[in-house]
């Protein structure tokens, strides 16, 4: 697919595994209105790339992934309109969260502020050995605004949530993999390579199957367990209805690989 030439961002397709790196290594890509706005855009034309295998979101440089929003723009936030300020980037982090194809966060730095919360958005996230997490919106005197509160409890548990945001402390990769914020961790010279493994061997399976999963897994937050279940089974009614569940049963009966069409 030939993408648009964007200022901060540079897309890389290689024949459906798109890379996206945010590209302001001279502030550590800190995310303003200006990527959001960019992203924002990727998404509309990923959106239409049928043949789409998954997404890497990464950062320029070594230092960072995103080092966090950028803070020069919060000073001309007016009084009750922060709320507003923060809608273009939440969009954004909602829509990757619910993208029908696997979003990889390649973490090769500093991942603070906005930048863990845009990795949290993204379905799983692969780190460097040098890696670093944290949310430290309370040393500015405010909060995560970035899903950071909602998320966070979700993937790692109600109180390590509490104490890395209420003490704005950095984690190391290791931890964050003990913690289970990130799936893996790499050395610096594999990431990208191991965030390809993954996307490619996701994009052997269903592809109809692949977007369901999504769509039930985020379902369960915030709905009740029965909720879900049905939710579950009504995805399973209708896949069970698709050629693609047929190839399957048929592959698996005559020991083959299947060939999944989408259909």
């Amino acid at each position: 697919m030939n993408f648009e030439d964007y200022q901060h961002l540079l897309i890389q397709d290689e024949s459906g595994l798109v890379t996206i790196t945010i590209d302001r290594p001279q502030a550590m890509n800190a995310l303003n209105k200006a990527v959001f706005t960019e992203l924002n855009e990727v998404l509309n034309q990923l959106n239409i790339y049928q043949a789409l295998k998954g997404v890497i979101l990464t950062g320029a440089g070594s230092k960072a992934f995103v080092a966090g929003a950028d803070i020069t723009e919060f000073a001309g936030i007016e009084q009750g309109t922060a709320k507003s300020f923060l809608q273009l980037g939440n969009d954004v982090m909602n829509r990757i969260e619910s993208f029908r194809r696997p979003w990889i966060a390649a973490v090769n730095g500093y991942a603070l502020g906005g930048g863990c919360e845009l990795a949290m958005a993204c379905h799983l996230r692969i780190a460097s050995h040098h890696a670093k997490f944290g949310l430290p919106e309370i040393t500015l005197g405010i909060l995560p605004g970035y899903g950071g509160t909602q998320r966070l409890p979700r993937i790692i548990g109600k109180a390590k949530a509490f104490e890395l945001t209420l003490t704005g402390e950095m984690i190391d990769a290791d931890l964050a993999l003990k913690l289970g914020l990130i799936n893996h961790m790499t050395p610096p010279d594999e990431l990208l390579a191991k965030s390809k493994e993954i996307i490619l061997k996701i994009a052997s399976k269903a592809p109809l199957s692949i977007s369901r999963i999504i769509d039930a897994i985020n379902f369960s937050s915030g709905h009740a367990l029965n909720e879900g279940i049905s939710f579950e089974g009504d995805a399973f009614t209708w896949l069970a209805d698709r050629n693609d569940f047929k190839e399957g049963v048929r592959a698996f009966v005559e020991k083959r690989k299947p060939n999944f069409k989408g259909e």
